[in-house]
């Protein structure tokens, strides 16, 4: 299966490295209009890589079967409307897009495309949280009622152009860094998103900050409670100005009979018991190989193996447009609630 990487900063990069551990792939372009990034890229993909500037000059390659597209968040919609008119498959890094009514419009166009399209939610592969969601659908904590997400962790690291420092290109933090979360949430829950309360802020970091005479307005930190349909509740706790914590991730599930619990990157799941009261810690190991090809503890990797094997077999992706949908109108829900003060339904952005 041959892959071209469309946007090589540095998430590219991690695919490229990722790919490279895949067995029956083999990454024979990539694309960038960055110049550094296009050198960087070519310095990490395999020798005898076709490099280009324009996507569009990839996509005609014959030598590509399969792309991923890692161009910053405001770019996702116009590079995806132009691999549905090729029939590559796609594996797009999240968000899918900025707005749920660019993500609706995608949906109609992916669900004709005959190659598959994967939308990058790789915090589910993380090996502790996949872990967490395995003993929840086995029964270990019962029946499901509340689930509680912390990410406390370092500000948003500079990009070409300093694109991510604006709402208008990232769709906001909630958008942009917490989609992978309220995946989660839709996932662990088995539920549809109904309401969203949040309040959030730019309190520390970027205050100092300017861009052509423009400060950045991106939320660092938050508290976002999402309702599901069958009444489950599901809570978020962010803060980017917290590198003094010793775990990047937290995840907790309790339902009636039990608590689970997984922590990255310590790697460890704790799992709960009510009565008779029992609790256990079991580290999950994920191999040094695995963990060196990014920072997102093995993600990206068993993403990349989820993909390659639905292109192999022809069958649905695990992490499907409506997913990706269902997690940016989260967001982009509680950016408007965090911004006017007032709960926000799905429904109002057109999505139900």
């Amino acid at each position: 299966m041959r892959y071209g990487v469309i946007g090589t900063g540095m998430m590219g990069l991690e695919h490229l490295l990722n790919l490279r551990l895949i067995e029956g792939a083999e990454v024979t372009a990539i694309a960038d209009p960055h110049e550094p990034s296009r050198a960087n890229g070519r310095n990490t993909a395999p020798e005898g890589v076709e490099v280009y500037e324009n996507p569009r000059e990839l996509l005609a390659s014959p030598r590509v079967d399969a792309v991923v597209i890692a161009t910053p968040n405001h770019t996702h919609a116009e590079v995806l409307v132009e691999v549905f008119e090729t029939d590559k498959h796609v594996l797009v890094e999240k968000p899918l897009c900025t707005t749920a009514k660019d993500c609706l419009a995608l949906a109609e166009r992916a669900e004709r495309h005959p190659g598959v399209v994967q939308v990058g939610m790789e915090y589910r592969y993380m090996p502790p949280v996949a872990r967490l969601i395995r003993e929840v659908r086995e029964g270990a904590v019962g029946d499901l009622r509340m689930l509680a997400i912390r990410e406390h962790r370092y500000p948003f690291l500079p990009k070409v152009g300093d694109w991510n420092r604006f709402s208008r290109n990232t769709g906001g933090t909630l958008v942009e860094k917490c989609c992978h979360f309220f995946d989660l949430m839709n996932l662990i829950t088995g539920a549809e998103p109904v309401r969203v309360f949040a309040s959030g802020a730019m309190d520390v970091n970027h205050q100092d900050e300017r861009y052509a005479g423009e400060k950045p307005d991106i939320i660092d930190n938050a508290y976002v409670i999402v309702e599901y349909s069958d009444g489950k509740r599901a809570m978020l706790d962010l803060c980017m100005f917290a590198e003094g914590s010793r775990n990047e991730q937290e995840i907790c599930a309790v339902g009636d009979t039990g608590k689970v619990e997984c922590f990255v990157p310590d790697s460890t799941v704790v799992i709960g018991r009510r009565i008779p009261r029992e609790v256990r810690t079991e580290h999950v190991a994920v191999e040094e190989r695995i963990l060196k090809a990014g920072f997102h503890h093995g993600a990206t990797y068993f993403q990349h193996v989820a993909f390659h094997q639905a292109i192999r077999e022809g069958g649905p992706p695990e992490v499907g447009v409506r997913d990706g949908l269902l997690a940016v109108a989260v967001g982009q829900a509680g950016e408007i609630s965090a911004r006017e003060g007032r709960p926000v339904t799905l429904a109002e952005l057109g999505v139900a």
